[in-house]
């Protein structure tokens, strides 16, 4: 754990930096999304702490890390990678706790456009990293929130309750890239 309370679990132990300065390339690279202090808009980094918890046994190829709201200082990690699987909400009119997978090119469509240099989404991160024809190939797992426009430091019931769903998920996702976990 870091001074700024990112968790970054490469290899099996925990690198004291927010994002890799490596010019080391991983296989993979887990990235949890999300601000802690609005509920269920912090999903994406309680899912990376609770996943790595439960499973401490990282090959040296991947890195899974929490992103928090770091913006452009992910740029480095996004592109020291070949695959890419973000956790995050997805903020639709639809049922809080729906899990979603998208690609890359599926999720576009949900994406908002590019913003400016004030304003960093995570869109405008993977449109540099395309600028440098670094960007990984890239899966997305989603939850719909319940709560995310008041602050609060804790999910909802509903939203941890996905935990072991985007858990199976991610799993399944790590398969068909060959890599498994022992627990």
């Amino acid at each position: 754990m870091t001074d700024e309370g990112k968790t970054v679990v490469e290899g099996r132990g925990e690198n004291s930096l927010p994002f890799s300065l490596s010019a080391e390339r991983k296989y993979l690279t887990v990235l949890g999304l999300g601000n802690i202090l609005l509920g269920d808009e912090g999903f994406g980094v309680h899912f990376i702490r609770w996943f790595t918890d439960r499973h401490p046994d990282v090959p040296d190829n991947v890195l899974f890390m929490d992103g928090g709201t770091l913006g452009y200082a992910l740029l480095d990690t996004i592109c020291s990678c070949d695959n890419l699987i973000v956790i995050d909400v997805l903020k639709l009119t639809d049922t809080p706790g729906n899990v979603y997978r998208f690609t890359r090119d599926e999720i576009e469509d949900h994406l908002p456009p590019p913003s400016s240099a004030h304003e960093v989404k995570f869109a405008d991160v993977m449109c540099k990293a395309d600028m440098l024809g670094e960007m990984p190939d890239t899966v997305f797992l989603c939850v719909v929130p319940e709560q995310y426009q008041e602050m609060n430091l804790h999910l909802t019931p509903v939203l941890q309750d996905k935990f072991p769903v985007v858990e199976q998920a991610l799993l399944k996702e790590m398969a068909r890239l060959g890599i498994t976990l022992g627990k």
